[in-house]
């Protein structure tokens, strides 16, 4: 994981292995997982770090060009195998303050894919029907299909963040809301999805330099709000909310990712290196045809 002031690693030390290429090979989900029922302390990371990367910007934006090749192989052949009947699909929660790069991911990542075999969700505010229901009604309204890449730009963790900051419902509704989280995400595992949960972190200095961003360019005040100030007050609150969900919701069936997100060419890096990770260790397969492929070569060589 990308905490600060970590040791380099034993292989580090004494590999022949040129350094960037050593970095490449590195498993990202082991470097960034974060362990769960373990506290958490996000002061402890460092949102500018590049754990694992290439060497420097210009080559990982090469390498992630490169995977975007492979990573669109691996989604066909996901889709493929959905013809077959197999029901497994990819599902990506992405989380992080304002600013943290939700959207940017989608665009920069997702924009590899192809679009056809991507459902993306961005969850705003439930509306006056969804508060009708259970916090996960509208979640399981937007899941991928068998074959699918699924996206969630802020999901159903929103309801024991901003829930439990702003105090939207008692804290012991948010409580109990936990373990429901676990439960669900355990039986979308048990259903065939694979659920790659990535929590973006970025600094609040950094947070205050893109919103200046915007503030300064007329075509950026559209993603601006005044509220984007008032929410910066509850910084602490919000860290700790966001510890406490991957403290409780880190698991082994569905684990959490502390991706840093300081630096943009490092997240879309580090989110690609995850996605091609898991989806090679998903192992989709091309289905076999069911019919005599010599047979069929004839038939369209004896046409007229």
């Amino acid at each position: 994981m990308a905490k600060k002031d970590t040791k380099k690693s034993k292989a580090a030390k004494g590999a022949k292995t040129p350094a960037s290429k050593q970095r490449r090979r590195a498993d990202l989900r082991g470097l960034l997982r974060i362990p769960g029922e373990e506290p958490v302390d996000l002061s402890s990371y460092d949102a500018a770090d590049t754990p694992a990367s290439p060497a420097d910007k210009i080559d990982a934006l090469a390498d992630t060009i490169q995977m975007g090749e492979r990573l669109g192989e691996l989604q066909e052949r996901l889709f493929a195998a959905s013809t077959a009947g197999d029901r497994r699909r990819l599902l990506l929660v992405l989380q992080g303050m304002d600013t943290s790069g939700k959207g940017g991911t989608v665009k920069h990542v997702i924009g590899q894919f192809n679009p056809s075999g991507c459902r993306i969700m961005a969850f705003k505010s439930p509306t006056a029907k969804e508060l009708k229901h259970s916090f996960l009604w509208r979640i399981k309204k937007a899941l991928p299909l068998p074959g699918e890449i699924g996206i969630f730009d802020r999901s159903h963790y929103e309801d024991v963040l901003i829930a439990r900051v702003r105090e939207l419902v008692p804290l012991d509704a948010v409580e109990r809301r936990y373990e429901k989280i676990n439960r669900f995400e355990r039986s979308l595992a048990d259903d065939g999805v694979t659920v790659v949960k990535v929590f973006l972190h970025i600094s609040a200095e950094e947070q205050r330099n893109r919103l200046l961003e915007r503030l300064d360019n007329p075509d950026k005040h559209w993603k601006f709000s005044p509220t984007d100030i008032e929410e910066r007050r509850l910084w602490p609150a919000y860290m700790r909310a966001y510890e406490l969900a991957m403290e409780r919701c880190s698991t082994d069936a569905a684990p959490w990712y502390l991706v840093p997100a300081d630096r943009k060419w490092y997240r879309n890096w580090a989110i690609s290196k995850l996605l091609l990770e898991h989806l090679q260790a998903m192992g989709p397969q091309y289905p076999k045809g069911d019919f005599d492929v010599e047979e069929c070569r004839r038939r369209l060589l004896e046409e007229p």
